[in-house]
């Protein structure tokens, strides 16, 4: 045996095992042995683990760089926007593919997979995809990947263009959203989507969410001056999240297409997943730490502080949707957990006090607030210290949803699990006993943003190594990898159950 790293004396975790005492050979990059007592050899780098879990490094699969806010483009002159591209980007986001993923990989993510975003004048999606890979080419610290946004299904592109990108671009799935005016789709349009998807073996990703319940709802409040921060959830009751995912379950029986339902919030939708889950649909669960460790008090923190935890679906108010998510996570409702890191500063005229340009009341209107929150770097300790340490889930179900299913999801078939043949992608904790518990602080973080909505929660444990194709990335709370290290990583088809070739009525497709 040859390796040029040995990492030693570890728990290494896979989503189904968990083997103490056991080292780790890396050669090329590669995982090429796992096992007890590996030999020693000459000039190979060695790490010892002193006992602490090992487990594969973090897939995220659900995270936004370079990129406009959906909430605020209402707000924005689209006119500006080419092939998904904003010129002066800087005016509208936060964290681009370099602050990123430094922050990813100081949080234990090794792989992100983020959106190259077609809005609706795009008459194709080919240069937004050119677009995006120029915006990523040399500034990512991890390997990455691309979903594409679809606004603007014209027959051209899912009959002529959607083949293009999954054999040319690698790229194997798309986001839908059903809200937001800007990007939302039509029941028409989202079959059109699903019809060429089901036929390419492409993953389609679903925002669901009732865009005129939204709307109704939201003016109203306007006309009782209840446009608080925290009213951005009164406007979002869990009931839009839940008929939108139902509607598109129905969808999506009806086309025979797999699904994932994004960034689950709640009770009633997580119960219509379940529900199309036990009648063995291939209909798929995401959720995020916000909904796991967040509740809507937050977004009531003074006059317009609350902004900073305005998210799409919103955190909700009951602590039963909170203990629901758990559970879909420990019943495998929920097969990925992702951050959905959508960052956008604080203290910034074009970020969340845009809120605050809009009406005479002292906290603005929630409607101009851009949605979302910066959570790349704590998705995987969040869920190592508050779900693992808590014992809220096993070691194994942590890695399943923050790696293994990811990786399997997407198509990154060399990504997610400690086994010989894969990356040597790892995470390597501190040793239970030598690490001294924290309570969280944004100045700790390495991201762009002025805030964490995770501020003042205490972590049990944090990656002490991040190791990306077999190279220290981070270290002992220093990011030492390289900007330009990060590969683009070309996408096979998704490896869990699809169609079933099973219908509703007389037609197929």
């Amino acid at each position: 045996m040859d390796f040029d790293l040995v990492i030693r004396n570890g728990t290494v975790v896979t989503a189904s095992d968990i083997w103490e005492v056991c080292d780790i050979g890396i050669k090329d990059g590669t995982i090429v042995a796992v096992g007890p007592r590996l030999p020693a050899i000459a000039g190979a780098q060695e790490i010892d683990a002193e006992g602490a879990f090992i487990t594969p490094g973090g897939v995220d699969s659900h995270v936004h760089l370079s990129q406009v806010h959906n909430a605020n483009i209402d707000d924005i002159d689209r006119s500006t926007i080419t092939n998904g591209i904003i010129p002066d980007r800087e005016n509208y986001v936060a964290d681009t593919y370099d602050t990123g993923t430094r922050s990813a990989v100081a949080g234990g993510t090794t792989t992100v997979i983020t959106f190259a975003s077609q809005t609706k004048k795009d008459a194709s999606i080919i240069p937004v995809i050119e677009n995006y890979h120029k915006l990523a080419k040399d500034q990512s610290y991890c390997d990455y990947a691309f979903h594409v946004i679809i606004t603007n299904p014209t027959p051209q592109i899912v009959e002529d263009e959607f083949p293009r990108m999954v054999d040319e671009y690698g790229i194997t799935s798309v986001k839908l959203y059903m809200t937001y005016k800007p990007m939302k789709l039509l029941d028409y349009q989202i079959l059109d989507v699903m019809y060429s998807a089901r036929k390419l073996g492409i993953t389609t990703m679903v925002h669901a969410e009732n865009a005129d319940i939204i709307d109704w709802m939201t003016q109203h409040l306007e006309e009782k001056l209840m446009t608080h921060p925290y009213h951005h959830g009164t406007s979002r009751p869990p009931i839009v999240e839940a008929e939108a995912t139902n509607r598109v379950i129905c969808l999506a029986e009806l086309m025979d297409t797999p699904i994932l339902l994004v960034h689950i919030s709640g009770g009633p939708a997580t119960k219509h997943i379940r529900d199309a889950q036990t009648r063995l649909l291939p209909i798929y669960g995401e959720t995020c730490p916000q909904y796991m460790f967040l509740l809507a008090d937050s977004m009531r923190k003074g006059d317009f502080e609350g902004a900073k935890c305005v998210c799409s679906p919103p955190i909700r108010e009951d602590k039963s949707d909170q203990d629901a998510i758990w559970a879909g996570i420990k019943n495998g409702t929920f097969n990925v957990v992702s951050s959905d890191h959508a960052p956008c500063k604080y203290n910034h005229p074009n970020g969340k006090q845009r809120g605050l340009q809009h009406g005479n009341l002292p906290y603005g209107k929630f409607r101009f607030i851009p949605n979302g929150l910066p959570g790349v770097e704590t998705r995987v300790p969040l869920l190592f210290s508050g779900g693992v340490l808590s014992g809220r889930i096993s070691p194994q179900k942590f890695v399943e949803v923050t790696s293994t299913n990811p990786a399997k999801l997407y198509g990154l078939k060399k990504k997610g699990s400690i086994a010989p043949g894969f990356d040597a992608d790892l995470v390597i904790w501190y040793p239970q006993a030598k690490f001294q518990p924290f309570k969280l602080t944004n100045e700790m973080l390495h991201h762009a943003i002025d805030y964490t909505p995770f501020e003042g929660i205490e972590f049990k444990n944090w990656p002490r190594y991040t190791i990306i194709r077999g190279k220290v990335v981070f270290s002992h709370g220093d990011v030492i990898g390289e900007m330009g290290y990060g590969q683009f990583i070309q996408r096979e088809k998704s490896l869990l159950p699809g169609p079933r070739d099973v219908w509703l009525s007389e037609w197929r497709p």
